[in-house]
């Protein structure tokens, strides 16, 4: 049996499960800034949300997020910009119909060619996590809360 924190056992999630958690977010992050809006987009349910209070409306279905994703991303290279999101202080919470309910703070840090790196944005994330038949996960929503326009 795996050891379980005080904190992961009173969210009924122990350690082996939160660090794959933690593991599903640095895979897709990293997907997601080297710029392979396919396999980012393949992290979400195929009727997936993503949601933003900097959007006016939310994107739904994989397929508009993964076109959103590949918009991002050429306007970046346009603009000369390697961009990182950071994730981190993950609370991860079971919820009685098999899914995760996971809140965390996203950095997105922008690097101009040849320039210094500096902290863009400031968030928070809210993801309703679905269980894969293989013991992955897909996000199913994603609620994202710019930090300057609360």
């Amino acid at each position: 049996m795996p050891f379980s924190s005080p904190a992961a056992a009173a969210a009924g999630t122990d350690t082996g499960r939160y660090a794959a958690i933690q593991q599903f977010y640095a895979r897709q992050m990293q997907l997601l800034d080297s710029g392979d809006a396919d396999a980012w987009a393949d992290t979400f349910t195929e009727d997936g949300v993503f949601a933003a209070n900097a959007h006016p409306e939310p994107t739904r279905g994989r397929e508009n997020i993964r076109a959103a994703a590949a918009e991002a991303k050429a306007l970046h290279a346009k603009q000369g910009l390697q961009v990182r999101h950071w994730l981190g202080m993950l609370d991860v919470t079971d919820r009685e119909d098999g899914t995760v309910l996971v809140r965390s703070y996203a950095l997105i840090i922008n690097t101009p060619r040849g320039g210094q790196a500096a902290v863009h944005l400031s968030t928070t994330c809210e993801d309703v996590l679905v269980p894969t038949e293989d013991g992955g996960w897909l996000v199913s929503r994603r609620d994202v809360v710019r930090d300057d326009l609360r």
